[in-house]
């Protein structure tokens, strides 16, 4: 069996391999300017894209028979191009749960943040102010999260942690861990709304979730209550959100993702006090978080050189 993998990665999976005793040959491919050897393209079994890279979808297209595409990224609306989703038969993995710590802690350090006013601390420090604050405590308060996959699971349970009250919202009806409350309906969709204090959108980008949160979502949302979106910037309605932050409809929002990235430096978010923004960061890219991807790919690579189900496995037609 024969994986292409990214030539810079190829020394260091090849180790893992070998600890795991994996019956399968790891191949390099240049991520941007080169192609594997052609032989190997015929033969290869496997593609890892990594890191936002692009030629895996032409790989996968070229390689007669390619039965498996893994991606680090744990979102993959970028990646079932329609090369991909034409290429009959093949699986399609990604790296969700490696993302659960790194973005899930992000999300509490933003609440954090928003409930204790350390943005105003740190104006008052450089300003040399003296000057004690009322705050909030997360404990008590709702959150709202939108897709609970890994990363949205995450988030749920460290909230619980915290001693909030968590909702979530899903397609599929079915208790999840940390979860007070999972709905499922349009009605229960704008009851979430109605009671968060945070809304986070952990949900993928699809179909149906495009532009989810509009002008008449946000109406439904309390007046001192914050989205948080480290999903999709087209989650969001960004021109409504725009328009509700302005007027006072939401306190504000804490944003890792846009619909055009790099956000505009015209764009009115970089100066409004109620918005911070990190660029598509969420993650942090921390090592731990790569090894992480790295281990599900291995583990992965050893099920499918065994004939086994893999982990992970994304629903082409969802999007997820």
């Amino acid at each position: 069996m024969i994986a292409l993998v990214p030539g810079y990665l190829l020394d260091e999976l090849k180790a893992l391999a070998k600890e795991k005793k994996i019956d399968a040959h790891l191949e390099p491919y240049l991520d941007e300017d080169g192609a594997p050897d052609p032989a190997l393209l015929d033969q290869a079994d496997a593609v890892l894209r990594w890191a936002r890279g692009r030629r895996f979808s032409d790989l996968v297209n070229r390689g007669a028979n390619v039965r498996w595409l893994h991606t680090e990224s744990a979102g993959v609306d970028m990646v079932l191009t329609e090369k991909v989703r034409a290429k009959k038969g093949l699986i399609v993995t990604d790296s969700g749960p490696a993302y659960e710590i790194a973005i899930s802690e992000f999300v509490l350090a933003w609440m954090l943040m928003v409930s204790r006013r350390l943005p105003d601390f740190i104006s008052n420090q450089r300003s040399k102010v003296w000057k004690p604050l009322v705050q909030q405590e997360l404990y008590g308060q709702t959150v709202g999260v939108i897709g609970l996959g890994p990363i949205g699971r995450g988030v749920a349970q460290r909230c619980k942690a915290f001693g909030m009250n968590t909702l979530g919202f899903r397609k599929t009806d079915s208790s999840v861990d940390g979860v007070d409350q999972v709905f499922t309906s349009e009605a229960g969709f704008r009851e979430l709304l109605e009671k968060s204090d945070f809304l986070v959108i952990a949900a993928a980008l699809t179909r149906e979730t495009k532009r989810l949160i509009g002008p008449k979502e946000l109406a439904l949302m309390k007046p001192n209550s914050w989205i948080v979106n480290i999903a999709r910037g087209s989650i969001i309605d960004e021109t409504a959100l725009l328009s509700a932050l302005q007027r006072k409809v939401i306190a504000g929002a804490c944003l890792d993702v846009f619909e055009k990235e790099p956000l505009p430096e015209s764009h009115p978010f970089w100066e409004m006090s109620n918005v911070f923004i990190a660029p598509h960061t969420s993650s942090g890219w921390s090592d731990n978080l790569y090894k992480r991807a790295k281990s599900i790919f291995i583990e992965n690579l050893d099920f499918l050189s065994k004939g086994l189900p893999l982990k992970n496995v994304v629903n082409q037609e969802r999007g997820y």
